[in-house]
């Protein structure tokens, strides 16, 4: 009798501690990934501190923009993230950068986050988007003059922009939206989502360049 009682009881803890297991491992699933080094660089400020901007002058600053973002996990609650978004805008509008959009991997975290000013929207607000992807294309292009916060001191006219976009992109709050996004802003969109793939705009003057020179 007691043995058939002690087996009984270590089968029961031994379902129990596989459970809370189970548990700790889906939180850990759920949770959002930031890497020690990434934690590092979100918490080395408040969310009044602007962070530093990676420069594609700098060799350890350019491997980061070259580099692909990962997708955000979105959760209930994630404090982190929070702080992390804050700060990035905080960033953005600081007057030293006065720049119309920015993403995560221009302050060294690869994750798929924008901030972009809406220059559609009255009073131009600053909007932030998680996992940002653009499904379609216009055919009709237009010529914009493009800067970079991690590109000093230059500005070019690129040619080949879709004048218009339909973007897909959730929230902070979880939900999802679909949004077709025209004009000048659609450059900003363009842009930050290049960004957030490892491409910079003087990419593609490289491959207008490549295009004409074929015609040739």
């Amino acid at each position: 009798m007691r043995i058939r009682t002690l087996f009984l009881f270590l089968l029961s803890f031994s379902l129990i501690c596989c459970k809370s297991t189970m548990i700790i491992s889906d939180k850990a699933q759920n949770s959002e990934d930031f890497t020690k080094d990434q934690l590092s660089l979100i918490h080395n400020g408040d969310v009044n501190t602007p962070m530093r901007l990676y420069k594609i002058n700098n060799k350890q600053d350019s491997l980061i923009l070259r580099t692909k973002c990962e997708e955000v996990i979105l959760n209930d609650e994630n404090p982190e993230l929070e702080m992390f978004v804050k700060r990035l805008h905080r960033t953005v509008i600081d007057s030293v950068s006065m720049g119309v959009g920015i993403a995560a991997s221009q302050v060294g975290i690869l994750k798929n986050i924008i901030w972009v000013q809406r220059f559609d929207k009255e009073a131009f607000p600053f909007e932030v988007y998680i996992n940002p992807k653009i499904t379609k294309y216009s055919k009709l292009t237009q010529d914009c003059l493009e800067g970079c916060l991690s590109i000093p001191d230059r500005r070019d006219t690129t040619n080949n922009r879709s004048y218009a976009i339909l973007l897909e992109y959730d929230k902070l709050d979880n939900t999802h939206h679909i949004e077709m996004i025209e004009d000048f802003t659609a450059v900003i969109f363009q842009h930050e989502i290049d960004h957030l793939n490892g491409i910079l705009y003087i990419d593609h003057l490289e491959q207008e360049i490549k295009d004409a020179n074929k015609k040739l």
